[in-house]
């Protein structure tokens, strides 16, 4: 609450804005503006747009890996974006344990890496389902050994591959597997005074439950800064639906192949005389040499032809569209 003014401060405030000592406009532009605190250790370099929108990504990159994922653990997946936050990248080293599974990733064309970190728990529990156990992790943490990395491995580089159908919209990123640590002090991909943005992921593999944690250094994303808004994203998401799905859809349907036959008639004849056709023998059929032949696509009558030759092939000429379902 402001200072409230006495009487006798109200008066000479009154006389100094009659006498012209005060004026009312001048007061009105000298009033003070708002100061906000800056913490240089920290610069705000991902708005809150910024990490909306990837959460948006994420969200689209959770539905494909709980998609993808059962193909290799043949078991129910569930996956939901948790958070997003702007820390440095010290924080995030820091608040990593040992063991854990760090994937070092070459996120080009865009220089630098981004890092998938991946809870122990869940990389135990994947290898223990690829391994035919019903997927439990361990009771006491160790270690990976090489053979489980391998198996990580297979499975994480999937994974990788996977995010780029959630940036198209964005740019055309290549990402790749590069390597996979297990010590957080070998995966100092960058300045630890530097701004990343983490995106978490809650990954459940039947009653396994883990976080993945997808770390983005503002240093990689700079390039493409403009285009992690919510409106730009919807807007090249609607333009590429609008004009690339049809086309997918019509290329699909053109390159479809469909039966389509003519059929000179029908005749009805005896098992026996069935069983003593020879070469050269004759079958009446019910239509004449003048009409016209029913041409089927599929099994719905769709044409009517009259029948003829094209160089050595037969062929018939169609005569009329058939428009009954």
């Amino acid at each position: 609450m402001g200072d409230v003014l006495s009487q006798n401060e109200i008066d000479n405030l009154l006389h100094a804005l009659t006498s012209g000592e005060l004026d009312a406009e001048e007061i009105k532009n000298n009033k003070e503006k708002p100061v906000k605190n800056y913490d240089f250790a920290r610069p705000s370099k991902f708005s809150k747009e910024h990490l909306r929108t990837m959460e948006i990504i994420f969200e689209h990159y959770g539905r494909l890996l709980s998609t993808n994922l059962p193909i290799f653990l043949r078991k129910n997946i569930q996956i939901e974006v948790m958070n997003s936050e702007a820390v440095t990248y010290m924080e995030f080293s820091n608040s990593l344990s040992n063991p854990v599974l760090l994937g070092v990733v070459d996120f080009s064309p865009l220089e630098g890496n981004i890092i998938v970190e991946m809870a122990s728990n869940l990389g135990f529990a994947m290898v223990d389902r690829m391994l035919g156990g019903v997927g439990e992790p361990l009771d006491k943490v160790r270690d990976f050994s090489e053979i489980e990395l391998l198996l990580i491995e297979r499975i994480m580089t999937s994974c990788i591959e996977l995010l780029r159908e959630p940036w198209e919209n964005v740019l055309d990123v290549h990402p790749r597997l590069e390597r996979i640590e297990t010590n957080s002090q070998f995966a100092q991909i960058i300045s630890p005074s530097e701004m990343i943005a983490i995106v978490t992921l809650n990954i459940k593999i039947g009653d396994v439950e883990g976080l993945m944690n997808i770390c983005l250094p503002f240093i990689t994303l700079e390039p493409v800064m403009d285009k992690l808004n919510t409106k730009f994203w919807y807007s090249s998401q609607k333009e590429k639906t609008g004009t690339s799905f049809s086309d997918t859809v019509e290329a699909l349907i053109s390159r479809a192949k469909i039966p389509v036959k003519a059929v000179l008639g029908n005749s009805v004849i005896t098992v026996a005389d069935f069983s003593q056709l020879q070469v050269g023998d004759i079958v009446k059929l019910d239509t004449k040499v003048d009409e016209e032949l029913d041409v089927f696509v599929g099994d719905i009558r769709k044409f009517a032809a009259l029948p003829g030759a094209s160089g050595k092939e037969y062929a018939v000429r169609v005569t009329q569209i058939i428009r009954e379902e």
